[in-house]
């Protein structure tokens, strides 16, 4: 049991380490390559942020725990929204000035009801996975097309000015791209292991260790980004980055994990966590652009709301632990 803890808490620390080294080289690399600033943003940094998920629940597919797999995409998001948007937003209000995410929003929404029916005959098969895996590249090509549109939009700019904060020669950043890949799934291996024999040896069901630990555990880079983006005032690039999280969440880590074994979905996934997981996305839409469309500021209510929701769903979690 204690070298289990140890390599949850060791492969956690690694693995928010090697996400932030990844993302970095990835996004340096792809400027000195020439893509857009607000493709970065939007492609790179956005789902990159969500490698640690796609790593963890690859290996818990791989190792035959869809569960926890199941657990780590849906919780993740949850997290993503109630916990750093919330948190941040209860040290700073975030006003929102993207178009982008006008139109990323609403698409989040509608990818999550894709997802919801998917669920409902009580399991993922690996067609819905490959669909999903569709559906993904659909919308890696349309973010494509927006990057290279939307050159004066406000999430470039964001962009702009973290790549000038941290300037990267090429072959540093094909280095940390490298390096943050390979310890990317050295720590996954390890977080994995170690959730799956806690779980087991308390008799735990592993959806439950997905959705809180491992899920709170993976969204670390979300928050971190987010707490350096708030300093800086860069508000956008908070919310693009949990929207973009939330889109590779729901299609490329469930999709990946599906297509590598067939899950099982308890009803209490349709029921409790995708339906939380849906309100929480219109509850976002709602306090970033009203019911106008027009931008908005996200304020400490809002933010203070969306932490009590986690409160309260985190306490149901550990109570159904413990009974």
């Amino acid at each position: 049991m204690l070298l289990a803890s140890l390599a949850i808490v060791f492969g956690l620390i690694l693995l928010v380490w090697s996400a932030d080294r990844f993302i970095e080289g990835a996004a340096a690399t792809a400027k000195h390559l020439g893509m857009p600033s607000l493709l970065i943003g939007m492609v790179i940094i956005g789902f990159g942020t969500s490698a640690p998920e796609l790593a963890v629940s690859a290996m818990a597919a791989l190792d035959g725990n869809p569960g926890l797999a199941l657990g780590n995409g849906y919780g993740s998001n949850i997290t993503n929204i109630a916990v750093i948007v919330g948190i941040t937003a209860l040290i700073a209000p975030i006003a929102v000035h993207s178009q982008v995410l006008r139109k990323e929003l609403p698409l989040l929404l509608a990818l999550t009801f894709i997802a919801g029916y998917q669920l409902i005959d009580g399991e993922l098969s690996r067609l819905d996975g490959w669909v999903l895996l569709a559906v993904f590249f659909a919308v890696m090509g349309w973010s494509i097309f927006q990057g290279i549109r939307g050159k004066g939009d406000s999430l470039a700019g964001d962009v702009d000015t973290e790549i000038i904060d941290h300037p990267m020669p090429l072959n540093k950043a094909i280095m940390w791209l490298v390096i943050g890949l390979v310890l990317l799934l050295i720590s996954s291996r390890m977080l994995v292991w170690g959730a799956v024999f806690i779980a087991q040896s308390l008799g735990i069901s592993d959806l439950i260790i997905g959705l809180t630990v491992v899920a709170i555990g993976t969204s670390l880079p979300e928050l971190a980004s987010a707490l350096a983006a708030v300093k800086k005032n860069e508000h956008d690039l908070i919310l693009g980055n949990i929207i973009g999280s939330g889109i590779f969440n729901t299609l490329a880590v469930v999709g990946v994990a599906a297509t590598i074994h067939p899950l099982a979905v308890e009803s209490d996934v349709l029921y409790r966590d995708w339906t939380l997981m849906t309100a929480l996305t219109l509850g976002l839409m709602l306090m970033g652009f009203g019911l106008t469309g027009r931008p908005r500021i996200i304020t400490r209510l809002d933010g203070l709301i969306l932490s009590l929701v986690y409160v309260g769903y985190a306490s149901f979690l550990v109570s159904t632990m413990v009974a």
